[in-house]
Parts: structure tokens; sequence; C-alpha cells
């Protein structure tokens, strides 16, 4: 069964493991500061995801640098009769760009984005801490669609380079 698979071209991101050049890639992608509580979820959530592959080792030294600009915005959805909202629309746009640091090349500039619905209810702390959980959900999606693109452009770099190298090597 996994014969077929292999003829496919089909190839796990992270086959290697820790040792792959993508996770060794995302181990040394440096994430500054976000402004904002909404900018220190996503953060957090980045450095989770892009450390996992450094785990264990020590510190390393950035090869790249990832610039993020975030928009976060809340919308009235369902209006009632007496204008009282009675759902919400927590949206979260990521605007990043890979740099690496070693050129200044931009490697990837794209956008990330995902929204929830909220139920506004008539406890306001209940709204407002169902508002704040929208947000922690929201920061780790945004940052795994981050990561999984950043991901792809590191190993698309990486085999243009195992390109580059076999044919210098001819």
């Amino acid at each position: 069964m996994a014969a077929p698979l292999s003829g496919c071209g089909l190839q796990p991101m992270y086959g290697g493991g820790a040792s792959s050049g993508v996770a060794q890639g995302l181990a040394v992608v440096d994430v500054p500061a976000i402004p904002g509580r909404d900018g220190w979820l996503v953060r957090k959530a980045l450095r989770d995801r892009l450390g996992v592959a450094n785990s264990g080792r020590g510190e390393t030294t950035p090869q790249y640098r990832l610039d993020v600009r975030l928009d976060d915005s809340l919308e009235a959805l369902g209006v009632l009769n007496d204008d009282t909202i009675s759902r919400e629309r927590r949206i979260l746009r990521a605007r990043y760009q890979l740099i690496d640091l070693a050129t200044g090349e931009i490697l990837l500039d794209a956008t990330a984005g995902s929204d929830a619905g909220i139920d506004v209810v008539s406890s306001e702390y209940a709204t407002i801490a169902a508002e704040q959980t929208a947000l922690e959900n929201l920061a780790r999606d945004v940052a795994g669609r981050m990561t999984t693109r950043i991901a792809l452009t590191l190993r698309e770099r990486e085999r243009s380079n195992e390109r580059a190298s076999e044919s210098g090597a001819q």
C-alpha cells in the first residue's frame, strides 16, 4: 500500500523529524514582539509551534525573522428589534513576512485569518469571557495557518537548494 503513495510525489512535511530541513528551519525563525493582547497571543502560539523543533537544544541563532501585523475586529451580526446585539463575529487577520536575515530577502509575504461567532447573552461577564476565549482560539488557528505556510516555503527553498546543488555537481 505504501508503494503507490511513494510514486505520487507526496512526502511528509516533517520527514526526518526534528533533524529535517523544515523542522530546523522553523526552529531558527525569530518572532519579534507583536503589539496588543492579540499580538501576545499570536506570538506565543507561533513560538510554541515553531519552537517544537528546537526543544532539547540550546539557543540557536535566528536565520529568519517573521514580521506580523494584526487586525482584530469585533462586529455585530444579529440585532434584535430593540436594537440589542444578539450575536457577534470576531475576526483576526494577520499580514506577515518571512525575511532571510542573511540576505534581507522576503521569502514569504502572505495573510492568514480566521473568525468566530459569539452569542451575546444577558450576562456581560459571560459575553466578555466568550470574546476572550474566541480571541485565544483564533490566535492559535491563525498561528497554525502561518506555520504551515512558513513550513511549505522553507521546504520549497530546501528543494530548490538541493536541485541547485545536484545540477552544480553534474
